[in-house]
């Protein structure tokens, strides 16, 4: 398998036949906990399948329901954020020039880029939790969370606190609920939420080597992801109590990505260690990882607006953001 990066900012693969993709390697680590007071996890073995066929942006070329890749221009500083709040309808946020926030946006067409201003330190976290509300949430200069929402028109800057050491990732489970989490200074996980006002900092323990990822599938569910020390995926999830951690093995080089498109569907998407796209998803039961090309840049982010819609975009090496979706 090769990949190469055209001067022109084409992303390009060329790849085994379907059915000779698979390559099986091992991996041995731990996480260590700190809600379990530094206790060790064990080792782990996993499989990995290869990229997919070969792609090229916008092009479809295998009998698959994955796009191509589409350049949509910009010039990224951070991995790009998605929500939608309908099908048919996404809102895009990065980190862009002069470290403000820049948002563009899919409504029957794509806009141009919107400066939103600010000065962030890292890349934003976005959600909607119902039609024509949108909350983006970044880190701020001074390490701690902002939040900025849309109502009919763009608030102004509010701060939440904390001492971040990650972008942040919120979810959703129902009008008027936000869920926020961060990888805190001292690399655990920690969870901040908005239900008729905001409560104060949860630790939900952990060491993180990444930022965390967070979906809602339906009311009273949260599902996060995040990098271990070992630098596979690991999983916890909220249905009325916390969950202990998960390991979903890979070797992640990115922070995940989530979305679900009904409730017992999650579809995860890291950055690999060949700088491609991959896919892990869960229903009634984990797949294997899927390779899907490309050669990032920065980290991917993905929304699903509709059952079996999932969009994913992320930063080639030109800078650039890509777009790639399943329909």
């Amino acid at each position: 398998m090769q990949e190469e990066q055209r001067s022109n900012g084409e992303i390009v693969e060329i790849v085994e036949n379907r059915e000779s993709r698979r390559a099986f390697f091992r991996q041995a680590g731990a996480l260590f906990l700190a809600s379990a007071g530094i206790a060790e996890l064990g080792s782990l073995a996993f499989s990995e399948i290869a990229h997919g066929a070969s792609l090229t942006p916008g092009i479809q070329a295998s009998p698959t329901v994955w796009s191509g890749w589409e350049d949509l221009g910009g010039l990224l500083g951070s991995k790009p954020s998605v929500s939608s709040w309908a099908p048919g309808r996404l809102d895009v946020f990065i980190s862009g020039p002069a470290k403000a926030l820049w948002h563009k946006w899919y409504d029957g067409g794509w806009s141009g880029w919107e400066n939103l201003g600010g000065v962030l330190k890292s890349a934003p976290g976005a959600v909607s939790w119902s039609y024509g509300r949108i909350d983006v949430f970044v880190e701020g200069t001074d390490n701690a969370l902002w939040h900025k929402w849309y109502d009919g028109g763009w608030s102004g800057w509010e701060s939440l606190g904390g001492i971040l050491k990650s972008a942040p990732s919120v979810s959703s489970w129902a009008p008027g609920r936000l869920d926020v989490f961060v990888r805190g200074k001292d690399n655990a996980l920690w969870h901040k939420w908005y239900s008729g006002g905001w409560s104060g900092w949860e630790s939900l323990g952990g060491v993180l080597t990444s930022g965390p990822a967070a979906v809602s599938w339906s009311n009273g569910r949260i599902d996060v992801f995040v990098r271990g020390t070992d630098y596979a995926l690991w999983h916890k999830w909220y249905d009325g109590i916390w969950h202990d951690w998960e390991s979903l093995g890979g070797i992640l080089t990115s922070d995940p990505t989530v979305s679900s498109w009904a409730p017992g569907r999650l579809d995860v998407f890291v950055t690999g260690t060949d700088s491609g796209l991959y896919h892990k998803w869960y229903d009634g039961g984990w797949s294997n990882w899927e390779g899907l090309g490309g050669v990032l840049k920065f980290g991917p982010g993905a929304v699903s607006w509709g059952y079996n819609r999932i969009d994913v975009f992320v930063g080639g090496t030109n800078k650039h953001l890509f777009h790639k979706w399943w329909a």
